[in-house]
């Protein structure tokens, strides 16, 4: 399939699709219902013309207290090949003309009396019921979109033709996913410093990311897995993608016949040795059959990109508080996000896109973006990868996400600074060598206790720096409980307290007990109206420092600009 980038009108539709409302199903009316509910999963359309403007964007960062800094986590100066450097978002609202009006009206409600209604054993009980796969091994979403339902087959062909779910959460202790008889499934979990803001469990939301590479990486012989082949070749790309050195287990080099330590021979080695200079002669290499298929050009090796065929599966939890009170991931899925590099894209084609999208943005300031792509085969964004997700319905089940519902998290993977060739997880990846499993692990095998701050290219803890800027460790500055643990009433900083979140960044990242369940029952109120259009925030009360309405161009009050790395 070929990749497009359109730019619409705000007034344009995709051409021939009926918008329709979501309405309650009562027994008069169910059989209209069902029709309007199966139109709005399925039209690739939008009600807000600008879904990739998330509500955090229409933040105002000054208020009596002084200027605050979300916004770098997102909108920095970028690293090849990323060239979207825009830095420029934390001075000014630069985004198109009809993107000034904040249409996220979930973050100006006051949820209090929704939230007391649900007691806090109900939510616990949600929370830890497993919406995705069952004791005797069966994965709930993939076996209902063997059988498609009507109202999700957009296409009407009777096959479901996106990602079907196949990951069974079954790891070993390196952090491989097996099914049910026991064979690996490719897929591999991995630790990471949660991303800055939302992102944070302390905000609402904990997550896990697993990578996994095509069949090729994974075979020293044709068709044949063989486990130590692909852990070198996850290595290669950890290396590539961070632009350093990876450890890995000994290793000998003559069963490969590449120098992945650089020394200049074929031995033993227990390193990747990132050395890579194209310009200069200086080459890194895959391992196995994807060796073969580099030497043939039919797949391709880069810093900072992934090879063609890598996937990604994400999904959003709620928070489990346990007898003690201590909080952690849970098994309740709020999403289920899958992405595809689907294609590969050179560092001239990416830099030729951000110039014409550019030179677009500055000529028809009128024009807002969209992306190719539907509901049932993903969303297409044109740095070469398909995105997909699926969502809670109102019975807590997970169901496909509307096109509009989709392009929600398409929007910072299609261009901002911070990503890595359009992901961010894997480049925040614990570092092998350093830590518990070298990484490969998932988080309810062990929680963020004892992780070190992420340390920033200036040698500052990351988030030490981030909680400086924005000392609610969030963009809306709703986090009190934050604010309470690292800074006194004066505003001033509780050394012992960031001394502590050196060593362990649990302290900043999990809530407690008492904030966890008040953002759990917040976001099932959500849930219950299916109202995610309007946002999936978790909001308590009214957001009081977010935007109805901001100035085109005008700024945001920022003047001290910062960067991510």
């Amino acid at each position: 399939m070929r990749i497009f980038h359109l730019l619409l009108t705000s007034g344009s539709m995709v051409a021939g699709l009926l918008a329709f409302d979501v309405v309650a199903e009562t027994s008069s009316n169910s059989s209209l219902v069902k029709k309007q509910v199966s139109d709005y999963l399925t039209a690739d359309r939008l009600d807000n013309k600008t879904p990739y403007l998330l509500p955090q964007c229409y933040t105002d960062p000054v208020d009596d207290s002084g200027s605050y800094n979300p916004c770098y986590a997102c909108h920095t100066a970028s690293k090849e090949p990323n060239y979207f450097s825009d830095i420029d978002v934390q001075v000014a609202y630069n985004m198109p003309e009809p993107g000034v009006h904040n249409s996220w009206e979930n973050v100006f409600k006051d949820r209090t009396k929704a939230i007391e209604k649900i007691t806090d054993d109900e939510i616990l009980n949600y929370v830890r019921h497993d919406n995705y796969s069952s004791h005797n091994g069966e994965i709930y979403l993939a076996e209902k979109l063997k059988n498609v339902p009507a109202e999700w087959d957009r296409n009407k062909n009777g096959q479901w033709d996106g990602y079907i779910p196949d990951v069974w959460f079954d790891f070993d202790n390196q952090g491989f996913d097996h099914d049910p008889s026991g064979n690996p499934t490719g897929w591999r979990v991995f630790a990471y410093y949660p991303f800055l803001g939302t992102f944070m469990p302390t905000n609402g939301s904990t997550d896990d990311v697993l990578i996994r590479l095509p069949e090729a990486f994974r075979e020293l012989k044709p068709g044949e897995y063989d486990q130590e082949t692909y852990i070198i070749n996850l290595a290669i790309v950890e290396s590539l993608m961070k632009q350093q050195d990876v450890v890995i287990p000994e290793v000998d080099e003559n069963r490969y016949g590449v120098d992945l330590n650089k020394d200049g021979k074929l031995g033993k080695s227990h390193l990747i040795r990132y050395e890579w200079a194209p310009l200069d002669k200086i080459y890194m290499s895959y391992v196995g059959q994807a060796k073969k298929q580099l030497e043939n050009k039919q797949v391709h090796l880069a810093a900072r990109l992934y090879p063609e065929g890598t996937e990604f599966v994400h999904t959003v939890r709620y928070i489990d508080v346990d007898d003690q009170g201590k909080t952690s991931i849970a098994p309740r899925m709020k999403e289920l996000r899958y992405g595809r590099k689907a294609s590969w894209r050179t560092y001239f084609n990416l830099q030729r896109y951000v110039e014409k999208e550019e030179k677009e943005r500055y000529d028809f300031p009128e024009r807002t973006k969209t992306v190719i792509g539907n509901m049932e085969e993903g969303l297409i964004v044109p740095l070469g990868w398909v995105y997909q997700g699926f969502i809670e319905d109102k019975a807590g089940d997970l169901r496909p996400q509307s096109y509009e519902e989709n392009y929600f998290c398409v929007g910072c993977h299609s261009g901002i600074g911070a990503t890595n060739d359009s992901t961010f997880a894997f480049t925040r990846k614990l570092d092998s060598g350093h830590s518990f499993q070298n990484g490969w692990y998932h988080w309810m095998e062990k929680g963020f206790e004892g992780v070190k701050d992420h340390v920033r290219e200036d040698g500052q803890g990351e988030y030490a720096f981030y909680l400086e800027h924005n000392p609610t460790g969030n963009e809306f500055r709703t986090n009190d409980e934050v604010r309470n643990k690292f800074f006194n009433p004066d505003g001033s900083k509780k050394p012992k307290a960031f001394e502590r979140l050196k060593t362990d960044i649990s302290y900043l990242l999990m809530p407690s007990r008492e904030r966890a369940l008040t953002l759990n029952k917040a976001y099932k109120v959500i849930v219950d109206e299916q109202s995610y259009t309007q946002g999936r925030d978790v909001v308590i009360t009214p957001l009081k420092v977010v935007q109805k309405d901001v100035q085109l161009y005008g700024p945001t009050g920022i003047t001290d600009v910062l960067s991510y790395y």
